[in-house]
């Protein structure tokens, strides 16, 4: 039961964390937007919050290590509440992005903290279940951190302000929890290259996910705003993208278990490139017709960081894969640093379908990279199984690691 309970605590604080700090990225933007800042500022923003990200996930472990689980998950959650109801205070394009900084930062330390405890506690019984449960919380936190934009009013200092307190609420089930906390694991090692020692072409393709995923999430609000949504449907728009991404695991899994990766790699690129044009066309087409392209779009480009990260893994062993899992985590945020600018950057020079231009181009160049490498090396024959693999810590690693040693 105390088991249960604990479980119980840190899914709670995921979704809460989801909800508050999930939340602040479409805000931003409609925000800033409305406020008056130009598209490429408010792409800043985003390209801000993985900049935090990326820098939680490395610091983490250490004051993890330093503090304690509690205090170091109090002492992020502190840092997010900061960072998101300051927004209201000095409206500034620079200071918004330093307070994104602040709330990345608060998501890639609080994810840290809550998978390393969840990696102490599961055992072999109950890891299946427990991981299942972890990754349907995540992606319903999510859903509904995009649905609740909807009800929140832009550049309101009440919207910031609810964001912040139940981003403060996240505090409550993970420190009352009466359970003991586990033994600080040890910070995995980045090494960048790890991952394109093994496999160039995963490597390539968890940057291509991150250059896709983050221009949607953080300048999508924006892309919506050209082709006419209201606040409520952008809201809708970006669960529509979570929710096809949410939907295309289970085929996506089959597939890539089944037949060669680098094959079914290259496939979902193209059908992305499809998407693309498919979410543009349909712009003109009524509000249901864009969110039919949102979700779409989510289908198509959603499972390519798990079937990239699987890939790398083939050529694997165990004692590596935490370090890997580390090393395509940066690679992913590096995509996600740089596109969200750019991208929105491309928008106000060149429109909004530019956006999706640019993600096809990215896509192409994947497509042409990995039937170059078919070229260059035979697959696998023994292969790890398909994992749906969160982009939420370095920790992630550990989590997942005996779920690909076992296959």
């Amino acid at each position: 039961m105390g088991l249960l309970i604990s479980f119980a605590a840190l899914f709670l604080s995921v979704v809460l964390l989801q909800l508050g700090g999930g939340g602040i990225g479409p805000l931003d933007a409609i925000s800033g937007l409305e406020i008056g800042f130009t598209k490429a500022e408010v792409g800043l923003l985003g390209s801000a919050h993985f900049f935090g990200f990326f820098i939680g996930c490395w610091w983490a472990p250490r004051v993890m290590g330093t503090v304690g689980h509690s205090r170091a998950f109090s002492a992020f959650v502190a840092i997010g509440t900061i960072g998101i109801i300051a927004h209201m205070l000095v409206i500034n394009p620079w200071a918004w992005a330093g307070f994104r900084v602040m709330s990345g930062f608060c998501i890639a330390g609080c994810y840290t903290i809550i998978e390393a405890w969840l990696q102490a506690k599961v055992t072999n019984e109950t890891r299946g279940r427990a991981m299942g449960v972890y990754r349907v919380v995540d992606i319903l936190g999510s859903l509904g951190a995009q649905l609740f934009i909807g009800v929140l009013e832009p550049g309101s200092y009440v919207s910031y302000n609810l964001l912040a307190l139940i981003c403060c609420a996240a505090l409550l089930p993970l420190t009352l929890t009466r359970a003991e906390q586990p033994e600080t694991p040890a910070a995995p090692r980045l090494r960048p290259r790890l991952a394109w020692d093994r496999s160039p072409l995963a490597a390539a393709g968890v940057v291509v996910s991150g250059l896709t995923a983050a221009a949607f999430r953080m300048v999508g609000p924006i892309y919506g705003v050209e082709v006419g949504l209201s606040v409520d449907q952008i809201a809708l728009f970006l669960a529509a993208f979570v929710l096809g991404g949410a939907l295309s695991q289970y085929p996506t899994g089959w597939l890539a278990d089944k037949f060669d990766r680098r094959w079914v790699l290259i496939w979902i690129s193209g059908f992305a490139i499809v998407a693309c044009a498919a979410t543009v066309a349909l712009a003109t087409g009524g509000s249901g017709a864009v969110m039919l392209g949102a979700g779409l779009f989510g289908f198509a480009t959603f499972p390519i960081y798990s079937v990239s990260a699987a890939h790398a893994h083939d050529f694997a062993d165990s004692s590596e894969r935490v370090e890997l899992s580390a090393a395509l985590m940066f690679l992913y945020a590096v995509g996600a640093i740089a596109s969200p600018y750019i991208t929105s950057g491309l928008i106000e020079n060149y429109g909004p379908g530019a956006m999706f231009i640019f993600i096809s181009v990215a896509h192409v160049v994947l497509i042409v990279f990995g039937l170059l490498r078919m070229r260059a090396r035979p697959t696998q024959r023994d292969r790890t199984a398909y994992v749906y693999a969160p982009r939420t810590s370095f920790m992630i690693g550990r989590l997942l690691r005996r779920s690909r040693d076992d296959s």
